[in-house]
């Protein structure tokens, strides 16, 4: 038996399903989850001691690799000072200015310690600025586990939606409705219908928990234009794709304001950190200024803000999202490029530094487009790709990620291990 396998049945005795977050599990892809050791650059080892390049990068975070010396540096001169205080530090005010300066739509940011936290607060805040309860939503965007966020549509547009997990009470799913994603004409009908009623409209501009699917630039204008027309919150849920995508995130490539922004992932280097934040006029709306409240014991720890200070400050130097975006894209080419020579159906897509991997012949636009896909041959192929050392996520409904340490031998590496994942596929 492998020290994986081991870890694996030892860890269901104690941890519900063995792992901490479900999709660690391989439960779609089947197999062993892989426990890791140890990390650096763009590899990690797993407990047997194999070796993997890494295209999940902590879901996004590890933008500039694992173990960078600097962030690495940075967290050890701070972590002699002590690991948590329960006040305020000067960190904090730094970390919150830099944010503000590189994204322009926040003038004021609440650091939390996790992307549901930060959207579950901007939520709660957005309905005690307008006094409304409605929230509206798009299939196939995640924002948490929060009870509100966890619904699906219903069997109608202007039916209540229907809890996505149990422990979800049907009165609190019937204040979230959920629409199609990048679907204006569905969106509009939902604003005519209950667009008094609408506290928010929160949207992944760049969704990667379907897998990597782009918003287009006429969805996120009509989002912009309803919520000015009936005064409800637009909230950019930038968890995964805010620094990722682009220095300002996905409101600059598409030259959109939101009202609110959560952002979490990169904003703390690896470690557990998040924010929301945005216009000033409602973010003076939370506690202890206003009357929405939210609070966190470990929000701003000192630690995790020495993390995602650091990252914020080394990927702003100059070229480094166009060194990042082309190596994303020269993988996503080079994949294509493999599969068109197999015959496999297949497509892929890529913003910044990251990417979407799809069994089908074009690139998805929405969940139900998702949801066509080939998951029995995604299936093979992740597995495949395992066994030659490199580690995809695990699902077919996610999105991966590129690090500036993914260097050109790195990316020729993954290609030539996708060639036989490939022609094996076509066998």
């Amino acid at each position: 038996m492998s020290k994986n396998q081991a870890l694996f049945e030892r860890a269901q005795r104690t941890i519900p399903g063995g792992v901490n977050s479900p999709v660690r599990a391989f439960r779609s892809v089947g197999g062993t989850p892989r426990f890791i050791e140890r990390a650096e650059g763009a590899y990690f080892w797993d407990a047997d001691g194999k070796r993997y390049i890494d295209y999940i990068g902590s879901w996004g975070p590890m933008i500039l690799g694992h173990v960078h010396p600097e962030v690495l540096g940075a967290v050890q001169r701070v972590l002699a000072n002590g690991f948590s205080f329960g006040a305020p530090t000067e960190a904090e005010i730094e970390i919150a200015e830099e944010i503000c300066k590189l994204v322009p739509s926040i003038e004021q940011v609440r650091m939390v310690s996790s992307g549901t936290e930060a959207t579950m607060s901007a939520l709660r805040l957005a309905r005690g600025f307008t006094n409304r309860s409605r929230i509206v939503k798009f299939e196939g965007c995640y924002h948490g586990h929060a009870d509100s966020l966890l619904v699906k549509a219903g069997s109608g547009l202007l039916t209540f939606g229907n809890p996505t997990s149990a422990g979800v009470p049907a009165d609190i799913a019937k204040h979230t409705t959920v629409l199609e994603y990048n679907n204006v004409e569905q969106l509009n009908e939902a604003f005519k219908a209950f667009g008094p009623e609408i506290a928010s409209v929160i949207v992944e501009p760049v969704a990667g928990n379907m897998n990597l699917v782009r918003a287009t630039p006429e969805f996120l204008n009509a989002l912009r234009e309803r919520c000015n027309e009936y005064g409800s919150v637009l909230i950019f849920d930038e968890v995964m794709c805010g620094f990722r995508v682009a220095l300002g995130g996905a409101q600059q490539v598409y030259g959109i304001k939101p009202d609110l922004t959560c952002l979490g992932k990169v904003i703390g280097g690896g470690m557990p950190a998040a924010a929301f934040g945005g216009r000033r006029d409602i973010m003076a709306h939370l506690a202890p200024l206003g009357g929405v409240y939210q609070a966190g014991t470990l929000s701003g720890n000192p630690i995790a803000v020495a993390a995602g200070l650091k990252t914020l400050q080394l990927i702003q130097r100059p070229g480094f999202y166009d060194d990042l975006a082309k190596q994303t894209r020269k993988l996503v080419d080079g994949l294509t490029g493999a599969a068109r020579d197999a015959k496999v159906p297949f497509s892929a897509d890529s913003i910044g530094g990251m990417f979407g991997l799809y069994f089908m012949d074009s690139v998805p636009g929405s969940f139900a487009q998702i949801q066509q896909g080939d998951t029995r041959r995604f299936n093979a192929f992740f597995h495949a790709m395992l066994d030659a050392g490199v580690y995809f996520a695990p699902s077919a409904f996610e999105a991966g990620f590129v690090s500036s340490a993914h260097d050109d031998a790195i990316i020729d590496a993954t290609i030539d291990a996708a060639r036989g994942a490939f022609a094996s596929l076509a066998a």
